[in-house]
């Protein structure tokens, strides 16, 4: 199979890049274009640290073929605020606790961010839901809720 040219929009950033039909988004953003905040775990999108955010969508980047990222807008952990400045939710998980080994880390705070974009309100069932899809296997989730619900209420009130 040939190769065909993606272009997307990454972390802010136009991409342009030959990919074979057969390529994930993950194996393309770790191995080719080195953004290796974005954890390959299971392969088979139930473990969530493949979570990038696709046109506003928290999306297993695992499960998505190269090409179906064509004209996307594309978030990765390292397109989420910066070293000077961090994000609301990176915050939170830092100052509450909700980090422990830090594998399922940069997924979780993708899908906290993709909820939080729409909703900086949001029941606690809405962030369980959000988060359904990611496995952490330290920390027992209250602390993750506890740092979204705290990340919520920050975003609020820099509204």
């Amino acid at each position: 199979m040939g190769s065909k040219i993606l272009k997307f929009t990454l972390n802010g950033e136009p991409i342009e890049i030959a990919v074979s039909p057969d390529e994930m988004l993950i194996d393309v953003l770790r191995d080719r274009l080195e953004l290796t905040g974005t954890k390959k775990g299971c392969g088979k999108g139930e473990c969530g640290a493949c979570t990038v955010i696709i046109n506003g969508e928290a999306v297993n980047s695992c499960l998505v073929p190269a090409m179906k990222a064509s004209c996307a807008v594309v978030e990765t952990i390292e397109g989420v605020g910066g070293p000077d400045k961090f994000h609301p939710v990176q915050e939170t998980f830092m100052d509450m606790g909700a980090i422990q080994c830090g594998f399922c880390t940069p997924g979780m705070i993708m899908s906290a961010k993709a909820l939080l974009d729409k909703n900086t309100n949001p029941t606690d069932k809405e962030i369980k839901k959000a988060i359904s899809g990611n496995i952490c296997r330290c920390t027992g989730y209250v602390k993750i809720e506890e740092a979204v619900r705290a990340a919520a209420e920050k975003m609020r009130e820099d509204q």
